[in-house]
Parts: C-alpha cells; sequence; structure tokens
C-alpha cells in the first residue's frame, strides 16, 4: 500500500490559505478531525501553522457509525461532533477552526453555533493535497464570486436551458445566497477550499420544469461521469420522475428510494461554478478515496444542482445528490450569466 509523505510544497500552500483567513502569530486555532479522516491533511494543517507561529490544538473524534442503510457520500454534513457540548466550546473559543472532517461542516446541526460565538470555520475539503496545492485561491476570485453573488441575490427569476432538453424555471425571490472563494477572514463565516462556487437555497414551491443530464455531466455522490441521459421532472421543488435506461438512471432511483424519505427528492440548491483554475476532468484522475469532489464543483460554467436538505424551505434530510452540469445556460432576470457552460463576463 501507497503512502503519501509531508511535502513542503503542501506545507506552503496550507500556509498561503491560512494567511488568506488572517490567521496571525499567536493565534488559537482547532485543528477538527475525526479518526476516518485524511491524516495526511491534518498533520499538513498542524505543520503549517506552527511555522506561521500559531498555536494549533487538535479535536478528534471518533467517526460515528453510518445508521442509514445506503453508504452516504458528499453531504457537506458532517456528524463527527454528534452535538458533544465540550467540543462545540472549544470550537466556539478557538477563533480559527480549521475543519478536515470527512465530510465538511457546511451544513452540519452545530455549525451555527459554533459560527454565532464569532469563530471563523475554514473547511479543507477532503481531497489529495496534490489537488488543494492546485487550487489555491486567486484574488481575483473573490471580487468575481461576490458579484455573482449579488446578481443572484437581486434576481427574481433563473431559467436553465440546454440542448439536451433542460428546461427548468427558479423563482429567485426570498432565495439565499452563499458565495465561497476559498477562504475566510472574518468572524462567524464559513468558507470551503477549494472555492469558486455561488449558491442558492430556493425557497420551498419555487422550482419547476426539466432537467436532463447528458453523457459527460457528473453525480458526484457515485463520483461518476455519466454515460447515458438522465431526465428528471420536477414539480415544485420535487423530482416527481426520472427516466433513463442506463445504468446512471438506474442507480439514482434506486439509491432516491432506498431513504424512504420524500424530502430526499426535493432541491437542496441551485448555482454555478466560478474557478477558472478547476478541471473537468479532476474526476478521472484521483481514486474514489482520494476526492470529494469539491474542485468539479467549483469548475467555471457547470450548472450545480443538488437534491437533498435544504434548510431555508424547512427540509431536512441525509440523502443527498451534488450533480454538475455541462453545456447549460443559465439566465437571471434575462440575462445570460452563463452560455452553452461557459461562464460569461457579467461580474465586473
Amino acid at each position: 500500500m501507497l503512502a503519501d509523505r509531508i511535502e513542503a510544497k503542501w506545507i506552503d500552500a496550507f500556509c498561503e490559505i491560512f494567511e488568506r483567513c488572517a490567521v496571525k502569530a499567536g493565534d488559537t486555532a482547532a485543528i477538527l478531525s475525526e479518526t476516518q479522516s485524511r491524516a495526511l491533511n491534518v498533520h499538513l494543517a498542524e505543520l503549517a501553522l506552527l511555522r506561521m507561529g500559531a498555536k494549533p490544538f487538535h479535536v478528534v473524534m471518533p467517526t460515528p457509525r453510518n445508521k442509514n442503510i445506503v453508504p452516504v457520500r458528499s453531504t457537506g454534513a458532517s456528524e463527527a461532533i454528534q452535538k458533544v457540548g465540550p467540543v462545540i466550546t472549544a470550537l466556539q473559543q478557538a477563533g480559527f477552526v480549521v475543519d478536515c472532517t470527512i465530510e465538511g461542516l457546511m451544513h452540519a446541526v452545530e455549525t451555527p453555533e459554533i459560527l454565532k460565538a464569532g469563530a471563523r470555520i475554514l473547511v479543507i475539503s477532503n481531497e489529495h493535497p496534490e489537488a488543494l496545492e492546485r487550487m489555491v485561491p486567486d484574488p481575483a476570485l473573490e471580487k468575481r464570486v461576490r458579484a455573482a453573488a449579488k446578481m443572484l441575490r437581486g434576481a427574481k427569476r433563473m431559467r436553465v436551458t440546454s440542448k439536451a432538453g433542460t428546461a427548468l424555471d427558479v423563482d429567485m425571490i426570498g432565495a439565499s445566497t452563499v458565495g465561497v472563494w476559498g477562504w475566510t477572514d472574518k468572524p462567524g463565516t464559513l468558507a470551503h477550499w477549494p472555492g469558486g462556487i455561488v449558491v442558492s437555497f430556493p425557497k420551498s414551491g419555487t422550482i419547476n420544469g426539466t432537467l436532463v443530464m447528458a453523457p459527460g455531466d457528473i453525480n458526484l455522490t457515485f463520483k461518476r461521469y455519466l454515460t447515458s441521459p438522465v431526465k428528471m421532472t420536477l414539480k415544485d421543488d420535487y423530482v416527481v420522475d426520472l427516466d433513463g435506461e442506463g445504468a446512471d438512471a438506474a442507480m439514482m432511483r434506486a439509491y432516491l428510494a432506498a431513504w424512504g424519505d420524500r424530502e430526499a427528492y426535493a432541491v437542496s440548491h441551485v448555482g454555478f461554478g466560478m474557478n477558472p483554475g478547476a478541471r473537468y476532468e479532476a474526476l478521472s484522475m484521483y481514486d474514489q478515496r482520494d476526492t470529494n469532489g469539491t474542485e468539479i464543483r467549483a469548475v467555471s460554467g457547470n450548472f450545480l444542482f443538488s437534491t437533498g436538505a435544504n434548510e431555508f424551505a424547512g427540509r431536512y434530510t441525509a440523502g443527498h445528490f451534488d450533480l454538475p452540469m455541462m453545456g447549460t445556460t443559465i439566465q437571471l432576470d434575462g440575462v445570460a450569466v452563463v452560455r452553452e457552460g461557459v461562464l460569461q463576463d457579467v461580474f465586473g
């Protein structure tokens, strides 16, 4: 079995991201991990913080048992903390939290309480550090993501179409929008590395139409490029029909049904990738255990559609699909922000 060694270049990359997170000498930083975390990334985080003169400490939780009947992947809702009060208190008091859990704290139930105390959280996606090294954020990315998030917050309607047959209508009024450029330097905020993504969580009953995934689109829960079309019909946020004759559609139908939960069929978020350094073909370059697919989510011009939990619509479920789609056209109030898979220069 091959084992990766520590590389100085990877420590450099971690230092760069921590510097963007405003980590200074003397700062206290918590490194949160679980027993099944990628040990290499945990070690790199510690070495980088020590090189910077910070004062890191570790919080390591046992990886909890999967109580579901199916594997759970790419939810962004780590269960590692398990609502343990002293752990939450330690993270609140740390100031800066380096999140090396497998799924990450973005949608974890404990995260709002940690952020409310003023801590800032950097989720280091469960990727091989070679991918992280390539995806150290470009400062120009922050400006573009901020502009895109502002545009989404001001939009009343999103329209998504494609040559494959997609015709999706999203009422954006009241949707909650998040833009992530790869780092966070403000108290009470969370970001993930890699970054370059903007997504909106629409309110209940706002999404209708047809969504067609074409061969080459990606199911990140399965970490798989599609080989056959999948057609989803959506009514008032829910997938009411999922058609397709190949293995891709069959597996999606089986996975959704296995939850026994109607909310698994609901829309979680809609958005698009904005990182010009993210590579579409990257998923084929890593073993499945060596990627969480965050780079694919950030590929410039992809339509990032997700099913599952949407707390802003009052829906909660562990079932989750992240489905980046290439070649779509995304319009916000009639303005094309993505045209046939190409991000448009409309963000200043």
